[in-house]
């Protein structure tokens, strides 16, 4: 199975955490509500990884926000099985 379908169908189960507190910070600070982000993720696509991590390969998601805006994800899937959510931001 492609990894990107592996994220959504971790996101569509909720078998996702979060890096607490800057995951919702970055979502506060850029107006985004985690409805933007589950619609970034089944919506859009992997633009980059980031495979030199000794923790896991990061996986950039690049899609739109409920309001139209593209935004990125960071993310990863731990060695438990669970998708991290890292950080969000808009893409410009």
């Amino acid at each position: 199975m492609p990894v990107i379908d592996t994220i959504r169908e971790k996101i569509r189960d909720q078998e996702y955490e979060f890096t607490f507190p800057h995951f919702f910070e970055e979502m506060a600070n850029d107006g985004l509500v985690f409805a933007d982000i589950e619609s970034a993720i089944f919506n859009g696509k992997i633009r980059r990884r980031f495979s030199r991590d000794p923790r896991g390969t990061r996986y950039e998601i690049a899609g739109r926000a409920l309001d139209g805006r593209e935004i990125a994800v960071i993310c990863r899937i731990k060695a438990t099985g669970k998708l991290l959510l890292i950080t969000t931001y808009p893409v410009e």
